[in-house]
């Protein structure tokens, strides 16, 4: 039975948990389920600490762990990262006080107060930069300036809007982007047939994210013309009507540019136009 760890809380964890059911797999139905067995896709889910996760996978414990990049990297588990969910992105970076720094350099001799000590120790030595010290804290980080613990914090930046509300603003560069990964065990065996149906099932949800079912019917002599917008993955499907000199065409086209198409079919000829959102795809 596949051994899969999944999120208990935070950010990554209803929107992995409604990838899941999206694929087809049972989840829980209480916060209070650590365990989820799925015995008709041979599936068995561990709700763990967003931050264990790569330990336990790295350590060959579980089999597979969805978790954010950001926890990966600075975990130092023995795992790597096996594909992008598209979800929970953020960006890793310095924040302080106005006028306190403007470059990575400007931290030298500075105190930082991170709950990703990994990454910010791997950062400074690549940049060359020595800080007076790293504090470790778990999360709120920003009070740390406020009580005099620390001259900058490194922290999870999703939106801004706390860093805003507390009068800070970032520093340089971003250190990282994370974002929700699939990870593995580091230089695993090749994988076994239920990983890769496990892989393969969130890849056609991602596909079926990305993409909406686009309907029109247009005359034949515009088909041309119009299947320029619409081409498609491999190709529009094309089905002549009972009306004549007209035919119906159906195709894949990206969602965030359903809209744009619409107005460029209309503009063509088309009529009908329809969209239909998709719940998963195999290509």
């Amino acid at each position: 039975m596949l051994r899969i760890a999944i999120p208990n809380k935070g950010s990554l964890s209803v929107p992995a948990s409604e990838m899941l059911r999206e694929a087809g797999y049972r989840q829980r139905s209480q916060a209070k389920e650590l365990v989820v067995e799925d015995p008709r896709n041979g599936i068995e889910f561990f709700f763990l600490r967003p931050r264990d996760i790569a330990v336990y996978v790295g350590s060959g414990r579980l089999d597979i762990g969805i978790t954010g990049r950001d926890l990966l990297i600075d975990s130092g588990a023995a795992a790597e990262e096996i594909l992008t969910l598209g979800f929970a992105p953020s960006s890793f970076r310095f924040a302080g006080a106005p006028g306190m720094a403007a470059t990575v350099h400007d931290l030298a001799g500075k105190t930082i107060a991170t709950s990703f000590v990994g990454i910010v120790e791997k950062y400074l030595a690549e940049h060359g930069v020595a800080a007076a010290g790293i504090v470790h804290l778990d999360g709120a980080v920003e009070t740390a300036l406020r009580l005099g613990v620390a001259d900058v914090i490194a922290d999870v930046v999703e939106t801004g809007s706390t860093l805003r509300t507390l009068g800070l603003t970032t520093i340089g560069e971003p250190i990282m982007e994370s974002e929700a990964i699939v990870i593995r065990p580091a230089g695993a065996r090749p994988a076994q047939d239920s990983e890769r149906l496990f892989l393969r099932r969130l890849d056609s949800v991602l596909i079926a994210r990305r993409y909406v079912l686009m309907d029109y019917d247009i005359r034949t002599s515009d088909v041309e013309r119009a299947i320029t917008f619409t081409p498609g993955l491999e190709s529009p499907t094309v089905s002549p009507l009972h009306r004549e000199g007209w035919v119906a065409v159906r195709a894949m086209v990206p969602a965030d540019q359903a809209q744009t198409i619409m107005d460029k079919l209309e503009s063509a000829g088309a009529r009908a136009i329809l969209i239909t959102q998709i719940h998963a795809c195999r290509v």
